[in-house]
């Protein structure tokens, strides 16, 4: 896959750069979490601070799948090893995942997007809470579940956490990424009906809004984009839609 819309180079290290510290925010706000915020006091503060920063690693938590997808299509870093390295981490921190099970859909994803060949599609159903019944069930797998049931032990009975604050700062963000990358990247740019405009990729991209696209899903909702030029790094999809391209608006 090649960049249909070359931008300005921009220096060899910044997408590595950019990787590592979402990778960095993220582990080091689940450990303040996990080591300094005691969900004891149930008052009103505490219920928005927690929600703050529930809802600020949940963010963070799409943050990492949106790196290992970068690193799938080769733009986190240009050494190769290093950019499949962080790629890799960065899948096992979203959710124990196999990068390399995710690198192979993603690429079918891209030949035939909204197609029944399309393994992120649900061709028999558009209800979205069937469909993203059926697009968790196809990525789990058996190792994955056994992984995260270790962690979760080892944060209660080895280090100590309380289950409330394992589930509020590590188990619901992970849904929660999970929810905001399918809603933003899955189901609205492919769902039917399919629009003319909508091709050759079958993808509708969100109305130009940077810092909406930014906050609600790191760019990737200007998806008509991203099929475009897959090989753009997410923080510079803005750019493309800068550009004006002929695509579909997300309604």
């Amino acid at each position: 896959m090649t960049n249909a819309y070359p931008l300005p180079p921009r220096p060899a290290f910044l997408g590595s750069a950019i990787g590592l510290l979402i990778i960095f925010l993220w582990c080091t706000h689940l450990a303040y979490l996990f080591t300094t915020f005691e969900p004891s006091n149930r008052q009103g503060a505490f219920i928005l601070t927690a929600f703050f920063h529930l809802a600020l690693q949940g963010w963070l938590t799409t943050g990492l799948f949106i790196t290992a997808h970068d690193a799938m299509h080769g733009t986190v870093s240009r050494i190769k090893w290093l950019n499949h390295l962080i790629g890799a981490v960065a899948s096992f921190l979203y959710a124990a995942m196999s990068y390399p099970m995710l690198r192979r859909n993603h690429f079918k994803h891209h030949e035939g997007p909204a197609t029944p060949e399309d393994p992120d599609f649900n061709a028999a159903s558009q209800n979205f809470f069937v469909w993203f019944g059926s697009f968790i069930w196809r990525y789990k797998t058996w190792s994955q579940i056994i992984l995260m049931a270790l962690l979760y032990n080892f944060f209660e009975r080895v280090l100590g956490i309380s289950e409330i604050t394992i589930w509020l700062f590590w188990v619901i963000p992970s849904l929660w990424g999970s929810l905001q990358l399918f809603y933003f990247g899955t189901y609205l740019p492919h769902r039917l009906p399919l629009e003319p405009q909508m091709q050759p990729h079958r993808a509708r991209s969100q109305a130009k809004n940077h810092l909406w696209s930014f906050f609600s899903c790191y760019f990737f909702g200007y998806h008509w984009e991203h099929h475009e030029s897959p090989r753009t790094e997410w923080w510079r999809l803005w750019e493309l839609k800068n550009l004006s391209l002929p695509k579909a608006q997300a309604k």
